[in-house]
């Protein structure tokens, strides 16, 4: 099959080095706004480059969307307009309008889109949702989800992002969805500023929790930071009524324990999350393929998105007025 690829910057090319090297991938054609940058990327992977504008007059079978989001709305329905089924790195567009926007013009079609939630392809992740499944954890009372970045992106950045919970604590709202296989029905979530101004300038948070009630009584905890100077930390705890899992706690979890005679784990941390869910982009880039051949369905559809999204905008409005918020208040 031949792909195309929208955006080269750091896991647009590494998608693009993953993309080739797959039997199945006959070619890869890659475009980025900045001509130069394509071009560039294209010499050192071997892949060929075109303009943005001519990407989908380039025979694709597939497209995969790593480009600014900003772009995504118009790539994604370009993609589904020319029978291109697509993947799209989260989120599906800046905010929950042009999601919705994007959905509703999709709607109608079969073509398939897919949307990167790379955990849910993470062994570690789905070993605990199959626990959850086979109802060996018994009745779940409590999951824990940790997102802690080592250092802060640029504040050009944080300005753009959208803020901690819709950039970073998405992606743990999406798999406590995935893991519980429940619907969130209420937040109440805090933040803190304890970092580079920058943050505080663009309305955002270095650091954040938030309590999660889960529809069946369920609760579940998040922690956020950008400050975790440590290593990269990313785990879940999946605790039920017979008995808990943890995902994320290797070798290379960034943890000292202070318990005598504790060894300390050999290391070195994860520097950031490209090394930490390597295997997984592969895994979920692999099964991008099956529904470009139509051997599966999409795995991880928009609608699927939206509903992070949305838990993502109940925190920053509760953050913001210091309340409760219900589910149900942000729904459209």
């Amino acid at each position: 099959m031949r792909l195309g690829l929208a955006g080269t910057g750091r896991i647009g090319t590494a998608h693009a080095e993953t993309l080739k090297g797959f039997e199945e991938v006959e070619s890869v054609v890659v475009a980025d706004v900045d001509t130069a940058r394509a071009t560039s990327a294209a010499a050192k992977l071997g892949v060929e480059s075109v303009p943005l504008g001519e990407l989908f007059a380039a025979g694709l079978d597939g497209l995969v969307v790593t480009a600014a989001t900003d772009a995504h709305p118009g790539l994604i329905i370009a993609a589904v307009d020319a029978g291109i089924p697509v993947f799209c790195e989260k989120p599906v567009a800046a905010d929950i309008p042009g999601t919705l926007a994007v959905i509703d013009r999709i709607g109608a079609s079969d073509v398939a889109v897919q949307i990167g939630f790379q955990r849910r392809f993470d062994a570690g992740y789905a070993a605990a949702r199959a626990a959850v499944a086979s109802g060996e954890l018994g009745w779940l009372h409590t999951l824990r989800a940790t997102t802690f970045d080592p250092a802060p992106p640029p504040a050009e950045y944080v300005a753009h992002s959208g803020g901690l919970f819709r950039d970073c604590g998405v992606h743990d709202f999406d798999i406590i969805r995935w893991v519980s296989g429940r619907e969130v029905g209420e937040v109440y979530a805090i933040g803190a500023n304890r970092g580079e101004r920058f943050f505080h300038d663009a309305g955002d948070v270095d650091t954040a929790a938030a309590t999660l009630t889960l529809d069946d009584g369920t609760l579940a905890t998040v922690s956020l930071t950008r400050y975790n100077g440590a290593g990269y930390d990313v785990r879940l705890d999946v605790l039920g009524s017979v008995s808990g899992v943890v995902v994320g706690l290797d070798d290379r979890a960034p943890l000292r324990s202070v318990e005598p005679g504790v060894e300390p784990l050999p290391g070195p941390p994860y520097p950031g999350f490209m090394e930490r869910f390597r295997p997984a982009y592969t895994t979920e880039l692999r099964a991008f393929l099956d529904v470009v051949a139509g051997r599966a369905p999409s795995p991880c559809g928009a609608a699927d998105a939206l509903e992070a999204f949305y838990i993502a905008e109940a925190c920053e409005v509760s953050r913001r007025e210091r309340r409760p918020v219900k589910l149900a208040e942000i729904r459209r």
